[in-house]
């Protein structure tokens, strides 16, 4: 018999609260802290641990505020953190874009309910895991920040995380049982092959994280490389990694803008930027492409991978992957992303997706992260591990459902009089 007003609990009063402020009802089951539970019996449970978690929803709702409650502990998930998700979206999904009218008696029940759980008080802090940049948007300084709150956690954090090239991109699955290191060679491979690297060439990687492609290239197709990262622990990565390979003659690390390569008046046989012009910002990025441009000979090639949204979503990810994983962020529409290349000056010459790739890519990602979690709470403490949690689940479950892409672009730059040196066909794909 369901409770009455008189005798409800505390988590029948919670569900109460979301039914008549977010017109939603709980796609989980809900435990508040008192213990007593609402909601379906299958699936995972949704832990609200205190009173806190509901001041934080007050005073940032949505996302951002169920993002602060997870990583502070205020609230926690018992059970598949990625049925929770696939069930929250999907409930989302079915909400009026407009919203829910709320009438004078639900809003004074919702007033009353708030108050009675404690929901009203001063904003709880942020976690500290928090971005907090300042300045003005995709300006050196600012995008120097925005790459250091991500990529300088530590080089043993990632180390523990990724595989052994440290390879921090999609993979490319070419069998059914292949491991992430050997879906990652593959990946190499192919970036390879699609630019036609032969011994002798000049390589451009921008953005060249810790110098997977760089010290493949260089290893395996004789060119010299040159990459280029904001990260200073990046850097010192790679530094090593070439001292130890033998490779000093022949592949180069730069702690540098991509801005600053229009100073430099460099040639390269072939361009590459993995996974990087995400983080440029739709305003600079006819910069970006113009630069990439430039930095090529003519019929010189350009292999870019970047991840996509689609046409008016948030274009960083939401306000989670915005204020704690990469801030400053834009990803766009493939269609505009296309555009920006045109424009710069190249040709379109081949476009392959690799959602799917990202799916599995992540998946091992997660396998290793359950695996580790202790060790990566010992790196980095138990808030950032929290928040690599969500950001890793909640990842793999948007390429999973289509909500983000991830594609290759090859591209060339022809000749003043149109040619482009390539092959009518796609010998990289035999």
């Amino acid at each position: 018999m369901p409770a009455t007003n008189h005798d409800a609990t505390v988590a029948d009063q919670l569900a109460a609260l979301l039914r008549d402020v977010a017109g939603l009802d709980l796609p989980v089951r809900l435990r508040a802290w008192d213990g007593s539970e609402a909601g379906p019996a299958d699936g995972p449970t949704l832990v609200i641990r205190s009173r806190r978690a509901l001041r934080r929803l007050l005073w940032a709702p949505g996302e951002l505020g169920l993002a602060r409650a997870y990583v502070a502990g205020d609230i926690d998930v018992e059970g598949d953190l990625a049925d929770g998700f696939r069930r929250a979206w999907r409930v989302a999904r079915n909400r009026p874009s407009t919203g829910v009218s709320l009438s004078v008696a639900a809003k004074g029940r919702a007033v009353l309910a708030a108050a009675k759980l404690g929901a009203f008080g001063t904003p709880p802090k942020p976690p500290a895991a928090e971005a907090r940049l300042t300045g003005r948007l995709h300006t050196q300084r600012r995008d120097r920040a925005a790459i250091a709150h991500h990529y300088d956690l530590s080089n043993d954090f990632y180390q523990l995380l990724l595989d052994e090239h440290m390879a921090y991109s999609s993979a490319y699955y070419t069998a059914d049982e292949q491991s992430l290191h050997d879906a990652q060679t593959a990946k190499l491979d192919l970036v390879c092959r699609k630019l036609d690297l032969r011994p002798g060439m000049r390589l451009l990687d921008v953005g060249c994280g810790w110098g997977s492609l760089i010290l493949h290239a260089a290893e395996h197709y004789g060119v010299s490389a040159v990459g280029v990262t904001l990260s200073a622990q990046q850097r010192d990565f790679i530094v090593k990694r070439i001292a130890d390979r033998g490779l000093a003659e022949r592949v180069e690390v730069r702690l540098q803008d991509y801005r600053e390569l229009a100073d430099v008046g460099e040639a390269f046989d072939a361009v590459s930027s993995i996974e990087m012009g995400e983080h440029v910002g739709e305003g600079q990025y006819p910069v970006y492409a113009g630069i990439l441009h430039d930095a090529l000979k003519p019929t010189g090639r350009l292999l870019l991978q970047q991840m996509s949204r689609h046409q008016g979503t948030a274009p960083g990810g939401g306000a989670f992957i915005e204020s704690y994983i990469a801030p400053d962020m834009h990803m766009r529409p493939l269609a505009r992303t296309l555009q920006h290349l045109e424009n710069a000056g190249f040709e379109i010459r081949d476009v392959e997706a690799m959602r799917e790739h990202y799916v599995r890519t992540v998946e091992h990602w997660i396998d290793t992260f359950d695996r580790h979690y202790e060790e990566f709470v010992a790196l980095q403490g138990e808030e950032v591990a929290r928040v690599w949690r969500l950001y890793l689940v909640g990842g793999a479950l948007a390429f999973d459902e289509g909500r983000m892409g991830v594609d290759q672009f090859l591209c060339v730059k022809p000749t003043v009089d149109g040619g482009s040196g390539m092959p009518a066909t796609r010998p990289w794909a035999l």
